[in-house]
């Protein structure tokens, strides 16, 4: 058994861009967590803070629960996602607590600062997460540094709108059911994604955006990855060879 964290901004993130690759995992009878580092406390038009962090973090709970997923959040503040040190070890410490064979996170580019944020505090926290003079609490240093990836942006594009291109994809095809009803979960966003985003069907927009990476591979839904292979990262394909059947190599 393999146990895989999946880590972004906000809930609804991972919903949005692996859902299907993490239930298809789950099914497969590997151990998922899903985390954000923030509860999304400034995502609503009707709540006050302290109300839209109990909300998102009972309907993450929720979708979590769907795959047999544990669901954590770090607390840290939205729109307050930096790269500093006491960031750094709070992430580090989930990932210790969590002791992943298999990270996967957000973009290294995208249209939101959290989600920029997001990925060099998980890149930085995996090196760190090894290293036993790096105190956080209490949980032990890992052994090593796990095999780390990265999710696409939200519509595959970069802030100047150029495409990022992914290094393969999961056809997630079978589990898009789940994915859906996952993504529904978050129905405190159906308001907040209208007014902050301009989208009034917040899972068809998802629907659609899995449906196009999908044909880009030649077939009906898919979710793309790229995996991160610097020194002294691992560079065995484990995320690939998880997904088996599922795996697809090649953009069309």
């Amino acid at each position: 058994m393999t146990h895989i964290l999946a880590i972004h901004a906000h809930p609804d993130d991972i919903e949005t861009l692996a859902a299907g690759t993490l239930a298809l995992l789950s099914s497969q009878g590997h151990a998922v967590t899903i985390a954000t580092l923030t509860a999304g406390d400034c995502g609503s038009v009707e709540f006050g803070r302290e109300e839209t962090v109990r909300v998102r973090k009972d309907e993450a709970r929720a979708a979590a629960t769907m795959i047999g997923a544990r669901y954590i959040c770090t607390e840290l503040g939205d729109l307050a996602v930096f790269n500093d040190d006491p960031s750094r070890r709070r992430v580090v410490e989930l990932i210790r607590s969590v002791s992943p064979d298999l990270v996967i996170t957000s973009s290294p580019v995208d249209y939101h600062p959290d989600h920029e944020a997001t990925n060099v505090l998980v890149r930085d926290a995996c090196f760190a997460a090894p290293v036993p003079n790096y105190a956080t609490g209490d949980a032990r240093p890992l052994d090593a540094i796990p095999h780390l990836y990265f999710m696409d942006p939200i519509e595959g594009r970069d802030r100047d709108g150029n495409k990022i291109v992914p290094d393969f994809a999961v056809n997630v095809e079978a589990h898009m059911e789940t994915k859906r009803r996952m993504l529904s979960a978050h129905a405190s966003q159906l308001n907040w994604v209208v007014k902050q985003h301009g989208i009034d069907d917040y899972t068809g927009s998802m629907d659609a955006w899995t449906r196009k990476r999908g044909k880009s591979f030649g077939v009906g839904y898919a979710e793309g990855f790229r995996q991160y292979k610097c020194h002294p990262y691992p560079a065995t394909p484990l995320l690939q060879d998880l997904a088996g059947r599922a795996l697809l190599s090649k953009i069309g």
